[in-house]
């Protein structure tokens, strides 16, 4: 009986460590990138007030427009990318709403978003951005290993 059970034992434990090797050594994958057949362009314009900005100088305030008109800029890319969070509330008393409130936010992270024009307008500075999405796929190829399989070897 111990030869039998030794036996089974040894049978048992030979099929588990072949049929454990087989699923891991029974394929070899090879991966290429995939590049899209289209890219879109997107555009944005963003304004800010030069007499506005809080400086006691001129040539500040027109600086701190500057800025403030590529970060409204870089915003409104953003929107287009990413969407915009709607948040709402209303608060309501005997049928009548007393109270209305609706926010609204955005998130992301904008690369290779290209000044197209940066110029003033009357009070107004205005600053012009693209974002081809050729020179983002470009960047995040150079960045991260995107892949598809490009073929399979079975053992």
């Amino acid at each position: 009986m111990n030869k039998s059970l030794a036996r089974v034992i040894l049978i048992l434990s030979t099929l588990i460590f072949t049929s454990a090797c087989s699923l891991i050594y029974d394929k070899h994958v090879q991966w290429q990138t995939v590049k899209p057949d289209v890219f879109p362009v997107l555009y944005a314009t963003g304004f800010a007030p030069i007499s506005m900005q809080k400086s006691t100088h001129e040539t500040q305030r027109m600086l701190m427009a500057i800025k403030a008109s590529k970060i409204a800029a870089y915003a409104e890319l953003a929107e287009q990318v990413y969407g915009q969070q709607i948040a709402g509330k209303v608060t309501m008393a005997d049928l009548l709403i007393e109270e209305q409130q609706l926010m609204a936010s955005v998130q992301g992270v904008i690369r290779g978003a290209k000044v197209i024009k940066s110029y003033p307008v009357g009070d107004v500075y205005t600053t012009e951005l693209q974002l081809n999405f050729e020179d983002v796929y470009n960047i995040y190829q150079a960045n991260q290993n995107r892949k598809e399989i490009k073929e399979v070897t079975h053992f």
